[in-house]
């Protein structure tokens, strides 16, 4: 690899091949059916080699269709064990590093950018990157005032290659979205192309980044580095050491892995509210944890690391009230609530018309990590929940497609899926209500510790009982709650919107047992 593909011919031939090598693929495995293998297994063969080229082709063209690759890899923990496990290195590979591009490409990009003597601007320059990503590449250097630093080059051409790459692969999203249950593909390809301009925009990064750092200054759980020089197409930051995450998915202790998830989900909840940016780019590549002068222990001294700020969803307020008023409201059972602040919001349209049980059924799952006081996230939770989605025989398949997500919260809910889908990587343990009732508006209000799903689908059988006044009363509660919160009232739809749409299935565990509701959460995948 000598420098980034940016002849428009070329890039498409690869990503065209990707499609092709698939029917390829598809027409080997029928012959091998038609010679008396069993179809299951044929098909987990076509799916791993399918998936093995895919990541292949994606990691060495680096620009939108890397970015891509990244944005699916957290998703992994979805895809079923006998898949995922031979392609697993492949995908943290694209979380961390890329092919290179030359030194004489980044030194002409330095030149350019910080003037013919910008070798005097540092002490020392590591012209091997130490990560190259999907628009650019670090090197480690030590600056002129002696401070060790992560220098980010952008590649030539990657503006052009991110939009062409989005563009091609959007025709490609039914050939790729198979690959992980229950991810659609082409809105997470629109959503990435809407916010091409702005990753490439390093100067947005950089503000972003400051303010991040200057808000966590003194925080003693979460480090952002500070920015040192910010010019077009170049970024200078402080450098950090630490584990990267990917390494504490692979080979990590439990108590490292239960740290990071705990801080990871601190993070997300915290950072809207403390700075009014969301963290859009959650992959496992962009976090470290920091360790620092005892390895060892206690976890309650390790810190997490933050890099990456060119992805955020601007939230001046916060994340929206109306999340955490509708996860309450579901958690208390109450579905004619839920249901009305979801049509008043925009998800469920006016020519829809559902049962709002139903609807919290579909809801509910994905609520089961906020009932307890700690949740075990991981791959078989997350499996079952996708394969639930996935499912086109299933009733919740049906009501998945009859929801809307307004564009408000598009962001919210891919960074939030992504979030829990690196928390199953982790496999981590994680006290997720504590940080919904500190940092989630609208969530703790009115919500005892009593409160939960049992009693609101006890109230439910009172009801279909004859002897609901105990629910009516709760109902009517929430429908009072949603006309106070007037236009937050697309607060139902944090459930489906934040905690992924596939919920359902949980819900009607909820009001029946705990392992269908294990299963249920990870519907969000």
């Amino acid at each position: 690899m000598t420098d980034l593909p940016r002849k428009a011919i070329t890039r498409t031939a690869k990503l065209a091949a990707l499609p092709l090598g698939f029917a390829g693929r598809a027409t080997w495995g029928l012959g091998k059916r038609i010679g008396g293998r069993p179809a299951e297994m044929v098909a987990r063969e076509v799916q791993q080699r399918t998936a093995e080229q895919m990541f292949k082709v994606l990691g060495e063209l680096k620009g939108g269709a890397m970015k891509l690759g990244q944005a699916m890899s957290v998703f992994e923990s979805a895809l079923p064990e006998e898949i995922a496990r031979p392609y697993r290195a492949a995908l943290t590979k694209l979380q961390e590093a890329a092919p290179p591009m030359p030194s004489r490409t980044v030194h002409t990009a330095l030149e350019e950018r910080l003037g013919p003597d910008w070798p005097e601007l540092f002490q020392e320059f590591d012209d091997k990157p130490a990560a190259a990503a999907s628009i650019g590449q670090v090197h480690r250097a030590v600056w002129h005032d002696g401070r060790v630093v992560a220098v980010k080059v952008q590649y030539p051409g990657a503006g052009e290659a991110l939009l062409s790459d989005l563009n091609q692969l959007s025709r490609f999203a039914r050939v790729l979205g198979p690959l992980v249950p229950g991810l659609d593909v082409k809105p997470l390809i629109a959503e990435l192309r809407e916010r091409v301009a702005e990753e490439l925009d390093y100067e947005l990064e950089a503000a972003s980044q400051r303010a991040h750092a200057e808000e966590y200054a003194q925080d003693t759980e979460i480090v952002v580095p500070e920015v040192v020089h910010q010019s077009d197409q170049i970024l200078i930051t402080e450098w950090m050491e630490g584990i990267p995450l990917s390494e504490v998915i692979a080979e990590g202790t439990q108590e490292q892995r239960d740290r990071a998830g705990q801080l990871l989900a601190r993070f997300l909840f915290s950072g809207a509210s403390r700075t009014g940016l969301l963290h859009a780019d959650p992959h496992p590549g962009n976090f470290r944890l920091l360790t620092g002068d005892v390895p060892d222990g206690p976890p309650e001294r390790w810190k997490l690391g933050v890099l990456d700020f060119g992805s955020v969803n601007r939230l001046p307020e916060g994340l929206p009230e109306p999340i955490g008023i509708a996860l309450r409201m579901a958690l208390q059972g109450d579905a004619m609530g839920v249901y009305e602040l979801m049509r008043g919001e925009g998800f469920v349209k006016p020519t829809i018309e559902m049962d709002p049980d139903d609807l919290l059924d579909f809801l509910l799952p994905m609520l089961e990590p906020a009932q307890a006081d700690a949740f075990v996230f991981d791959r078989q939770w997350l499996r079952s929940q996708a394969a639930r989605v996935a499912d086109r025989h299933s009733p919740v398949y049906e009501l998945g497609n009859q929801l809307n997500l307004p564009p408000a919260y598009l962001l919210i809910h891919r960074v939030t899926l992504s979030t829990i889908g690196v928390l199953c990587q982790l496999g981590a343990t994680v006290r997720l209500r504590d940080e919904l009732e500190a940092w989630v508006p609208g969530f703790a209000e009115g919500l005892e510790p009593e409160d939960g799903v049992e009693e609101g689908a006890e109230a439910k059988a009172e009801e279909g009982a004859g002897t609901g006044e105990g629910s009516e009363a709760e109902v009517d509660a929430g429908t009072e709650e949603a006309t106070e919160a007037g236009e937050a009232a697309g607060t139902g739809e944090t459930a489906k919107a934040e905690e992924g749409a596939g919920t359902r299935e949980a819900a009607a565990e909820a009001a029946q047992g705990a392992e269908e509701k294990s299963e249920a959460a990870e519907t969000s995948a």
